[in-house]
Order: structure tokens, then sequence, then C-alpha cells
């Protein structure tokens, strides 16, 4: 004898679906939350340097010698007198 006291087939096939979604959502929401973090690692926040300020830089850290520094200005069409 079958006994279905109406929560049979109705409750799977309502309830099914929803918590399917309730799955998926955890799992959606991670994803777009490590997407939009690592874009703007990227380059979202990093503003962009001119051609003239890197040598600039790398002079002022002394990665670079003067006689460098100079040629590299010259060749960039720095107009700026050197310190």
């Amino acid at each position: 004898m079958m006994h279905d006291g109406g929560w049979g087939w109705g409750e799977g096939m309502f309830f099914g679906p929803l918590f399917m979604i309730a799955g998926l959502a955890p799992i959606i929401v991670l994803i777009l939350f490590l997407t939009a973090r690592l874009s703007d690692r990227r380059g979202g926040s990093t503003p962009l340097r001119s051609a003239r300020e890197i040598p600039d830089e790398r002079f002022a850290k002394g990665e670079i010698q003067r006689e460098e520094y100079e040629e590299r200005r010259q060749a960039l069409g720095a107009s700026r007198p050197l310190p």
C-alpha cells in the first residue's frame, strides 16, 4: 500500500531546484569575488607612468648609471636640464 500524505514527489520537485541553486550560489559568488580581486591587482589601481618617468625612477634607485640615464633621456626627447 502506498501512502502519499502530500509529501511524495511534490516536495522533491519543488525543493530540488532550490537546493541546487542554493548549492551553486556560493560557488558563483566565490568566482565573481576572485575575478574582481585579480583584475584589481593587474592594473586597476596602478597608475600608468610616462616613458620619461621610468628612467628618472631607475636612476634615483641606482639601477642605472648617469651615462645610461642621460642617453635614455635624450632618446626620449627630454627637454628639462639634468640635476
